[in-house]
């Protein structure tokens, strides 16, 4: 079963996704006022009996980030062999994965918009699997890290390139700007290593293969991300890890391919689903 945060009329909600709409499921649950409340509680169980056998509850409705109100992201950057090597530096492996923060304003739903804002046009898109904790921990031993993700979700962490590059030790300015990734569409609750080991991630953009690779291939897997991070900070339920983006994003080609208005990115990994953005300019 897979779960969203979804709005109508303005009114957030959450609930379980059909093929017919969404069962909301936020008005019988108070005790959860919203999906990162529920997965804090280790309820996706719960939400997911009261589900079965509900007909959709709303059939018109806007997909809104997944965990809107999610207080710690983190990310991972340069994770797969081929993106060490676009960065024509000569360097091998890095012995440790870099790391930033990226904020829950940065993000918007599935079939939302992407914005490009006026400042800068070079914003570029980055496909992504995102893993939900369900269980905290410091210090987590790679055999258990997998113990301690609730759910999977998608996410496009779109740049802005040039503001990546403003000051020497960051990159976290061109990685915040409200509106300009997403996260979604929904949480898959993850029972099987299966759905990280054997995962194969894919970003289309106007149709066109962009990136194409598979999980096993990162250079700090999953589990030693979970074992790094946890080293320096105590994870906590509803934190969530963006693990890392295969080669093939625009900044990558000769001349550079960035997001245009009227343009649809599309990141797909088999179980979890697609998310889908198009790309607008911010209205000032």
């Amino acid at each position: 079963m897979r779960f969203a945060s979804f709005s109508v009329g303005g009114h957030f909600h959450y609930g379980a996704v059909t093929e017919e709409g969404m069962i909301a499921l936020d008005d019988g649950f108070p005790q959860w006022p919203t999906l990162l409340d529920a997965v804090r509680d280790n309820a996706l169980g719960e939400l997911e009996q009261a589900a079965k056998g509900r007909l959709a509850s709303h059939k018109v409705f806007q997909y809104e980030m997944v965990l809107p109100n999610a207080s710690r992201i983190l990310c991972v950057g340069v994770n797969f062999p081929d993106r060490n090597a676009e960065y024509n530096d000569g360097s091998v492996q890095p012995e440790y994965m870099s790391l930033f923060p990226r904020f829950a304003s940065g993000f918007t739903g599935h079939e939302r918009p992407l914005i490009r804002p006026p400042e800068s046009h070079k914003l570029d898109y980055e496909g992504e699997v995102a893993i939900v904790i369900g269980k905290g921990g410091r210090r987590i031993a790679q055999a258990d890290a997998y113990d301690h993700i609730a759910a999977l979700t998608l996410c496009n962490e779109g740049t802005i390139r040039d503001w990546v590059r403003h000051a020497k030790f960051n990159v976290t300015q061109g990685k915040n700007w409200d509106r300009s990734g997403a996260l979604g569409p929904w949480l898959v609750p993850f029972s099987d290593a299966a759905q990280l080991d054997e995962a194969r991630i894919q970003t289309h953009v106007n149709g066109e293969l962009r990136q194409d690779d598979t999980l096993n291939r990162m250079m700090f897997p999953i589990r030693r991300e979970i074992e790094y991070i946890s080293t320096f900070m105590t994870l906590q339920p509803g934190d969530i890890i963006v693990t890392g983006t295969p080669t093939g994003a625009g900044a990558r080609f000769d001349p550079p391919r960035f997001l245009k208005p009227g343009d649809v990115v599309e990141v797909s990994v088999n179980g979890i689903g697609t998310l889908r953005n198009t790309v607008e300019d911010e209205a000032l």
